[in-house]
């Protein structure tokens, strides 16, 4: 008999494979199996975690395969079924085009292929929005190896691949998740640079929308196996990091409560029939007064732990789904709270809002915050100290880094 009625397999090693970890520790005092290819200081000092096993070129379609079929087998489950939780683009999108060799031996609740490929291909996604009537910043689609004669009106413009996973296969010097540029040389140069790096796909040229960081939003919503929704939550973004590769990846989140745009996110998913968590990032523009959606990642992300901070623990609505077979009516989450990764002393320098960094620091006056990386049920006193180092390191961080 098996001591729990399943058992969570992640796929990953990094923070947001630490913090469904937490999650599911702190909900069900279940310890998950990991597979990664990397040993990271997040979850390889934990001791919430039972066991790590680590694949060298596990993005390669058939050692995934093998290692998670290799992995069932060694896992003592007793009968109980393995519940599967990718953390990353590339992990889940492996899960979802294997998922039915994978499914004889998993459970989990991913969407469809087809449907994956619409969404992270952000030309097509664009169009998707567009016609469901979700806000989308004006965008120019250029062709890698067609002619550099185009003009743009506007300046500054955002530059970045409309296919991520592509664009993340071909290293090159001075690489950059996202490139924000101030002339057509500096687009055009740029252009140049990513086709030296050997990316075939496409890039999007689009209008920067003005704004630091206080200015970007996040959704996170959970939309069961019959495309209804468990819960939706909203944030505003109060810092993110700011070195150019990791732009993108919020620190700190307050959480906010705004019904239209809420409503508006759940009903596109249960229009195009999604499955599985979903991670919407926007940036609200205030000459039209919109929150402008950028992408849908079709994951959890790794700040996404700001709902289980807020009582909604992630991995509640997935084993209700995937394991007890319940579903529920939607909630819209509403409560104040704080997530952040980063120290306080981070915040309170960094946060350029005047307004939103006395609101952190009032929400961490009054305990309404937490950071998911000091889980109080993990005892390890190495990753203690592991993490007093890398929250010191932040300092350094910041200061060199050379987006604002």
């Amino acid at each position: 008999m098996a001591q729990h009625p399943f058992i969570p397999v992640i796929v990953g090693t990094d923070l947001n494979a630490y913090n469904m970890s937490a999650s599911f520790h702190e909900e069900y005092g279940v310890k998950p199996y990991l597979l990664g290819q990397v040993s990271l200081g997040f979850t390889h000092y934990s001791n919430i975690i039972a066991h790590i096993k680590l694949v060298d070129h596990l993005h390669d379609t058939h050692v995934f395969v093998q290692a998670l079929l290799d992995y069932a087998k060694e896992i003592p489950a007793n009968g109980a079924p393995l519940l599967l939780v990718g953390t990353s683009d590339e992990y889940v999108r492996l899960i979802i085009e294997n998922q039915e060799t994978l499914s004889d031996h998993y459970v989990f609740n991913v969407l469809t292929e087809d449907l994956l490929n619409q969404l992270t291909n952000k030309e097509r996604f664009y169009e998707l929005a567009a016609a469901h009537g979700l806000p989308i910043p004006e965008t120019i689609v250029y062709q890698m190896g067609d002619p550099l004669d185009f003009t743009i009106p506007h300046f500054p413009v955002i530059v970045k691949p409309s296919n991520s996973v592509l664009y993340n296969a071909h290293p090159f010097p001075g690489k950059e998740k996202v490139y924000r540029l101030e002339s057509q040389q500096e687009v055009v140069e740029t252009i140049q640079k990513i086709a030296g790096g050997g990316y075939p796909g496409k890039l999007l040229i689009q209008e920067y929308i003005e704004g630091d960081d206080t200015y970007n939003w996040d959704s996170v919503l959970y939309l069961n196996q019959a495309s209804q929704a468990q819960f939706v939550s909203f944030g505003q973004v109060a810092l993110q990091e700011h070195e150019a590769t990791a732009v993108g990846n919020y620190t700190a989140i307050i959480s906010r409560y705004n019904h239209p745009v809420m409503k508006q996110l759940k009903e596109f998913l249960e229009a195009i029939h999604y499955t599985g968590f979903a991670n919407f990032d926007m940036k609200y523009d205030t000459r039209t007064e919109t929150f402008k959606v950028f992408e849908v990642n079709v994951r959890q992300g790794r700040s996404s732990y700001y709902v289980t901070q807020m009582g909604h623990n992630l991995t509640r609505y997935l084993v209700a789904d995937v394991i007890q077979h319940q579903h529920g009516e939607c909630t819209y989450i509403q409560q104040d709270n704080l997530f952040t990764v980063v120290p306080k002393n981070i915040l309170r320098d960094y946060i350029k809002n005047p307004m939103i960094r006395q609101e952190a620091m009032d929400l961490i006056k009054a305990g309404k915050w937490g950071n998911p990386l000091f889980y109080k049920g993990d005892h390890s006193l190495v990753r203690k100290l592991y993490l007093a180092v890398r929250q010191y390191r932040y300092r350094a961080k910041y200061k060199n880094a050379k987006w604002s």
